[in-house]
């Protein structure tokens, strides 16, 4: 008879433990992440004791292992901005789970969710890595991995500024915002299908944000802070439903300035 009481008593201290667990993992992640940016960004300002870090590329003229070097900082910058915002998705999914009678793991479709969101910023972070390889080769992007031109500074600045305001921004974001309305349509799906699934609603509403990274430096990382607290209070406060066009507005006004100050000085 003791066994038999056990084991509901057992479940149980795992399913109360379950968002302990979520909360532990993603702030592990985090915390990780940004340990490496702040290394990386060090040695990027102290190139002559990290020129020969196995972590930093080549400053010009990179091979497959720069390219893989680069790849990586692009998919654990991602995963340190951006697993944050999908707190209150995975706490919910992880509540619908140990709901679920008989199911002895409730955190487990909660770790797939977060392995297929982090699928699609590693496929947005292997553009991001192309993209950069091409501007450092035409010099828009100067080895320090920040824009050398005004005017690619500027078009960034304008285009992520007027998408702001689109359609799809608010269309991707409304479902980044119901994150209960989100899960009850798809309770069926696997965790990674969700994962990917939340992670393209996600990459669809901030990719442009995370590509102005290239405009005051991708190891910049007071920029990174910037762009990673913006993508939460958009996300995450409910009644900031003005932010993006507030932001919007503030960078398409930056990047016609500078767009001016470009034309005056030349």
């Amino acid at each position: 008879m003791a066994s038999t009481l056990r084991l509901p008593i057992k479940r149980r201290r795992l399913s109360s433990a379950s968002p302990r667990l979520v909360w532990s993992a993603v702030c592990a992640v985090t915390a990780v992440a940004w340990v490496y940016l702040v290394a990386m960004a060090w040695g990027m300002e102290n190139m002559q004791v990290s020129a020969d870090w196995r972590l930093m590329p080549r400053m010009a003229e990179w091979g497959v292992t720069d390219l893989a070097l680069v790849f990586i900082m692009w998919v654990i910058m991602m995963a340190g901005m951006m697993l944050p915002s999908t707190l209150p998705v995975m706490l919910m999914l992880q509540r619908i789970d140990a709901a679920r009678p008989g199911n002895t793991c409730a955190w487990c479709r909660t770790a797939w969710f977060a392995l297929g969101y982090v699928t699609v910023w590693a496929a947005f972070s292997l553009a991001a890595t192309l993209s950069q390889w091409a501007l450092l080769e035409i010099r828009l992007v100067s080895p320090m991995m920040e824009s050398s031109s005004t005017y690619l500074s500027a078009t960034l600045l304008l285009i992520a500024g007027a998408y702001q305001f689109s359609p799809l921004k608010h269309a991707c974001l409304q479902h980044c915002r119901s994150p209960l309305g989100f899960l009850l349509t798809r309770n069926s799906d696997s965790g990674y299908r969700l994962g990917l699934q939340h992670g393209a609603y996600c990459a669809g509403c901030c990719w442009l944000l995370m590509a102005l990274l290239f405009v005051l430096g991708v190891m910049n990382l007071l920029w990174i802070a910037v762009l990673a607290l913006l993508v939460v209070a958009e996300k995450l406060l409910p009644r900031a439903r003005w932010l993006p066009q507030l932001s919007g507005a503030v960078l398409i006004v930056w990047g016609a300035a500078m767009l001016y100050s470009g034309f005056v000085a030349s």
